[in-house]
Order: C-alpha cells, then sequence, then structure tokens
C-alpha cells in the first residue's frame, strides 16, 4: 500500500476521460492526492513544479504528448517522473519509453498492485528513485 505524505500528488494526463476517472478512483483509494489532465500540452501550461509529485500519463494520445512527456519536463528543468501507460504496448513502445527517459512502462490493463508500487517508488525519497522500479509491465 502506498504511504504517501501530505505533500504528495499525481498528476493523470490521459485524453480519455474515462480512463482519467479510473485511475485518479484507484490511485485515491491508495490515499493519494490527483490532478487531471486532457493532454499533455495542458499538463505543462498548468506551470507544475517540481517537488513530491509524480506524472501518470497515456504514452500515445495523439500527437504523442504522452511519451515526449518526460523529455519536454527535463528541457523545462522539472524533476518529475513519468510513468508511461498504453493500450498498444510491445517491445518497440517499451524501448521508446525507456529511451525517452520514463520512470516506468504498463500496459493496459495495469496489474493495480504493480502500478501502486511503481507510483510510491516515484514519489519516493530515494536516490534510486530515478532508476525506476524493478519492473515494468
Amino acid at each position: 500500500m502506498v504511504q504517501p505524505d501530505q505533500t504528495s500528488i499525481v498528476y493523470i494526463v490521459d485524453d480519455d476521460p474515462s480512463v482519467r476517472g479510473a485511475l485518479a478512483r484507484l490511485l485515491r483509494s491508495a490515499g493519494l492526492e490527483t490532478r487531471e489532465f486532457a493532454s499533455g500540452d495542458e499538463f505543462m501550461d498548468a506551470g507544475i513544479g517540481s517537488g513530491k509529485s509524480c506524472v501518470v500519463a497515456e504514452a500515445l494520445m495523439p500527437g504523442g504528448a504522452g511519451i515526449d512527456l518526460p523529455l519536454r519536463l527535463r528541457q523545462s528543468g522539472r524533476d518529475i517522473p513519468v510513468v508511461l501507460l498504453t493500450a498498444e504496448g510491445n517491445g518497440q513502445s517499451r524501448a521508446a519509453a525507456r529511451s525517452a527517459g520514463a520512470f516506468s512502462f504498463f500496459r493496459k490493463p495495469v496489474d493495480a498492485e504493480a502500478f501502486l508500487d511503481a507510483v510510491e517508488w516515484a514519489l519516493g525519497d530515494s536516490p534510486m528513485r530515478r532508476q525506476g522500479p524493478a519492473h515494468t509491465t
């Protein structure tokens, strides 16, 4: 179970409102605060800084905005890990996510426990945080 502190927040970026809602419910059931965005551009334009947070994003939204988020965040000087999700996951998309600097990569439907473990790791204070979890699905 995720043990968040009061400053932890998970930003959900997905163009599908039903997916955003389902992810928000799962994360809130683990005691996490969430904020939802319909696109990578909307998230980037919100001016969110680094902190004890992470982004959960659909990798393959129109325009490729999800897969681009790790790079865009780094280029803007923000240190926020990105957990990518996709329904179209394969070896090529997993390699693209890793190459883009994603913290973790999951194929939908996600295993809730493994997903929450990855989010917990991303929110952690450990220096190992940037190396990502030992597993991806």
